[in-house]
């Protein structure tokens, strides 16, 4: 195999999803390189069904949170109650931050189009329902910010990068250490160099090959 983090590696990577058919997020692998590339602008409806997707995204399979999140995307529509949701998807927080963000989808859409800034971005998104640090810059990205997650792979693969063992014990999905934030912007910053990708869509194919076990420095 190839060397890690050299431009022959993350190609791979890349291509060993895309032939497993594992090129997605909430959206394919094309299409998140192209709303990175070409930033879109989305109505309320679609940013509410954006955000949807990254609340029920955390802690369940993509599989498990494309199927549920179409069913109620369909759902929310006709206006449903809160006990019509949860008989679709029994988690009663996680239902009622998707009712607030549906009946508020037009403030919500406008206010994050008012941010001037990504940093801005990020901020106002955490004041969404159920949506936290981490989460956020997942959120950004799938809105077309070109951003990362910095979730449990990606940090375990930025200590890796840094070469720096010891940070391993600071790896936390809540409570992201400013080294191993560095480690984890170095290691973008030098993928981004080798293949002239988006950061954003780099993140997206590392996270995929860490979750499928695609890197083998992270199965030892």
């Amino acid at each position: 195999m190839n060397k890690i983090f050299s431009k022959d590696w993350f190609y791979f990577l890349d291509s060993t999803l895309r032939e497993m058919g594992l090129d997605s997020d909430d959206s394919s692998f094309d299409e998140i390189k192209e709303i990175l590339s070409k930033p879109t602008k989305f109505d309320s409806d679609k940013f509410a069904s954006i955000v949807f997707y990254v609340i029920l995204a955390g802690g369940f399979s993509q599989k498990t949170a494309k199927k549920i999140h179409a069913i109620i995307v369909d759902k929310i529509k006709q206006n449903p109650t809160q006990e019509e949701l949860l008989s679709i998807f029994n988690n009663k927080n996680k239902i009622n931050a998707i009712i607030k963000v549906w009946q508020n989808r037009k403030d919500y859409c406008d206010g994050f189009y008012k941010c001037k800034t990504t940093d801005d971005k990020l901020k106002y998104l955490q004041t969404l329902p159920h949506i936290g640090k981490i989460t956020a810059n997942h959120l950004a990205r799938n809105l077309g910010e070109n951003v990362v997650k910095y979730d449990i792979w990606i940090q375990r693969l930025g200590v890796i990068y840094g070469g720096n063992s010891g940070l391993e014990q600071n790896i936390d999905n809540g409570n992201l250490d400013k080294d191993i934030k560095k480690c984890c912007d170095d290691m973008f910053k030098h993928l981004h160099k080798e293949t002239g990708l988006p950061i954003g869509y780099i993140d997206v194919v590392l996270w995929k090959a860490s979750q499928n076990h695609l890197i083998k420095e992270l199965n030892k």
